[in-house]
């Protein structure tokens, strides 16, 4: 007789089911079959990395001083190149030894922050929708998760408010990221006046991820929470070059802020990994200390992609779909057409796929409050985009109301 253990583990079991990657299971399915899917799905960054970037990292590779292990928290000279650009963009002045800390990326350095300072019975608030890390990284370290309602004509800092007022024990922290992924939402700095005084009134750490700093559109500047006086005392900033430089591979975050939180970052990073590895990091100084035009550039693209979708959609006609031009990030985040409302947005994401061929995120993946929403990934070349154009405007233009609510219902 052979005896199975059973393995209960408790983290895993509070993760719910990934939505997202139905959509994307079902996306491979069709290109296995033959089918020319477009990918707007997944936020995986298409431009290439600046090639004098790429050039010192080969250049840095070849050396074997730094084929040793590197420093968790980021060589000196990284450190610095990053409150350099804190000073040069935000006028904030940071001191590079104790409140700056290199990351594997921005998702690691905030999930590992979480780990390190959220426990059972600690409560923390983040926005509903959201990027799935920044809540999942409060189950993962076992706190215990509230959503706050985050939509287009909602006052998020009232809803925290209400949230306070409801929740006991009382919060420690909060999680935030504008310019906002997925709903693309922007904020000015009276914004995030009123999140530092809220934080410190009720005793908070904020966490604000600033993953979409430099792509912006239409003359918007997204602020940095660290502008603002007092703000060192409660926040933490984590920011990355993936979408500035086009570095989504090579793994570059930071975080700056308050140094007792950046303390505790470096305490865990400590016994988990021994940071970037160094020729990477090398190449990451010569992207924040040379020539920033290729920031603009991708900026300049993304835009010209948003408008290729969002222009293409909102012809008039039959098929048409109104939505609204974001001011920052790499997505566009729609309202799916009234008429297929009751298909929810898996089903709708799901019909897109199969009959546009267009792969997007469905809303709900995204938290509760991003029902009735997709969300585009401006990852592909303004051709393809326009090819997704067409064929969602095929979709919709043969797909009648009562296609869309018998679907639902079967």
């Amino acid at each position: 007789m052979s005896w199975k253990i059973r393995h209960d583990f408790n983290k895993l079991n509070r993760l719910p089911p990934y939505i997202l990657a139905e959509v994307i299971d079902l996306m491979k399915a069709a290109r296995r079959a033959g089918r020319d899917i477009i990918d707007l799905g997944m936020g995986n960054p298409d431009l290439p990395t600046p090639p004098h970037v790429i050039e010192k990292i080969c250049e840095a590779a070849r050396d074997p001083r730094n084929h040793r292990y590197s420093a968790s928290r980021g060589i000196p000279n990284l450190r610095a190149a990053i409150c350099e650009w804190y000073q040069r963009r935000h006028h904030v002045d940071l001191d590079p030894e104790t409140e700056a800390i290199a990351t594997i990326g921005s998702k690691e350095g905030l999930s590992h922050f979480v780990l390190m300072t959220v426990g059972p019975g600690d409560v923390v608030l983040c926005p509903d929708p959201a990027y799935p890390i920044h809540p999942y990284s409060v189950i993962i370290a076992g706190g215990d998760l509230r959503h706050v309602p985050l939509g287009p004509d909602t006052d998020l800092v009232a809803n925290l408010e209400t949230a306070v007022a409801r929740t006991w024990p009382k919060p420690k922290m909060l999680i935030l990221s504008f310019p906002h992924n997925p709903t693309t939402q922007t904020v000015d700095r009276a914004f995030f006046e009123r999140i530092v005084d809220f934080a410190r009134a009720h005793d908070l750490m904020v966490l604000h991820d600033f993953a979409y700093a430099e792509i912006c559109f239409d003359g918007y500047r997204p602020p940095s929470i660290l502008e603002v006086p007092g703000a060192k005392d409660i926040a933490i900033e984590f920011t990355s070059l993936t979408k500035s430089h086009s570095m989504a591979g090579w793994r570059v975050g930071f975080a700056c802020g308050n140094r007792d939180m950046i303390h505790a970052l470096a305490r865990i990073k400590s016994y988990l990994d021994y940071g970037i590895p160094q020729a990477i990091q090398i190449g990451a100084i010569v992207a924040l200390r040379g020539s920033q035009d290729v920031v603009g550039e991708n900026a300049e693209e993304y835009r010209a992609r948003r408008d290729v979708l969002i222009d293409g959609l909102g012809q008039p006609g039959e098929g048409s779909w109104k939505i609204e031009k974001p001011l920052g990030t790499m997505f566009v985040w729609a309202r799916i057409p009234e008429p297929f409302q009751p298909l929810g947005s898996l089903e709708f994401s799901k019909r897109l796929l199969d009959e546009a061929h267009v792969a997007v995120s469905p809303g709900r993946g995204f938290g509760e409050s991003g029902e009735g929403y997709v969300r585009f990934a401006l990852v592909e070349n303004r051709q393809r985009i326009r090819q997704a154009v067409r064929g969602i405007r095929r979709f919709l233009r043969g797909a009648t109301a009562e296609d869309a609510a018998g679907s639902a219902h079967e």
